[in-house]
């Protein structure tokens, strides 16, 4: 499958010193779902703003779908690329939510009718068509995730990149984004989320990348997740799935499931007698 992000040898450097990036190379295929995985520090929202010319690369390359992301394409590549930020109340600011998801087609210079029909769009996709009105300080954190995505969304972008989403959500909350975040994967968008969590990383992702210290450590499909070189590399754990049959060697299993459909198939199987 083609790539929609391709990115080479990508240096980036903060004011104060600090090597945020230094030969950063990964690919994303188009229509995948990514989890993007690494230690505190290890450059992943640094990265993540690079994608809709937010940053410029100091040293090397980032593609999006085929163009280069410089100061001439930065604007264009933003209409492709949503970025939801990890704190929603740096992205949500306006008096109401219709406004506030308004605000990004309104500056795009659409028509008044095309604006309405994104707003009406974007907050079904999220289940936010309640709230239009009400003023984004009566919203609950999870609430003003969902609609920072809308505004997202309002935007029309191929690409939608979310910063931790899940961070400070509770279950209940969790679970309505993966839902909201599938079925915009089912319509055709490629996701990347950059997370902590490698239990939603091993049960959501197509692939998996994991970056540390700014470079690229491993990039493929979640079984990367059982790898113990790689977690211990990356400072990360194993998906708690993974760590119960990890804690059972009797067993002698040639695979480790790390999702909770791999384990219940493996149980069955072992339940019937079969070999493992």
């Amino acid at each position: 499958m083609a790539a929609v992000i391709e990115v080479e040898d990508l240096h980036y450097t903060y004011r104060d010193g600090t090597r945020a990036l230094q030969g950063l190379s990964l690919s994303i295929p188009a229509g995948s779902r990514v989890a993007l995985l690494g230690p505190n520090g290890a450059g992943k929202s640094t990265f993540l703003l690079h994608l809709n010319g937010l940053y410029l690369p100091q040293r090397g390359k980032v593609r999006v779908m085929g163009q280069e992301v410089n100061a001439r394409t930065a604007r264009e590549i933003k209409s492709r690329v949503g970025l939801v930020f990890q704190d929603p109340d740096d992205q949500v600011f306006s008096s109401t939510v219709g406004e506030d998801v308004a605000f990004g087609p309104v500056n795009m210079g659409l028509s008044a009718t095309e604006v309405e029909r994104r707003v009406q769009e974007a907050l079904a996709a999220v289940q936010m068509e309640a709230y239009r009105d009400k003023p984004p300080y009566h919203l609950s954190y999870g609430q003003k995730k969902r609609v920072a995505i809308a505004g997202v969304l309002a935007m029309g972008p191929e690409i939608i990149v979310l910063d931790e989403p899940m961070a400070y959500l509770d279950p209940q909350g969790k679970d309505t984004l993966l839902d909201i975040l599938d079925r915009l994967h089912r319509r055709g968008a490629t996701i990347l989320v950059a997370t902590h969590d490698v239990d939603m990383a091993a049960s959501w992702a197509d692939r998996v990348i994991i970056i540390k210290n700014g470079r690229t450590l491993a990039q493929g499909d979640p079984s990367l997740l059982v790898q113990e070189d790689i977690i211990r590399q990356a400072n990360l754990r194993f998906p708690l799935v993974a760590q119960i049959f990890r804690s059972l060697p009797e067993l002698q299993l040639k695979t480790v499931p790390y999702t909770v459909e791999q384990a219940a198939a493996l149980l069955k199987d072992i339940l019937a007698g079969h070999r493992v």
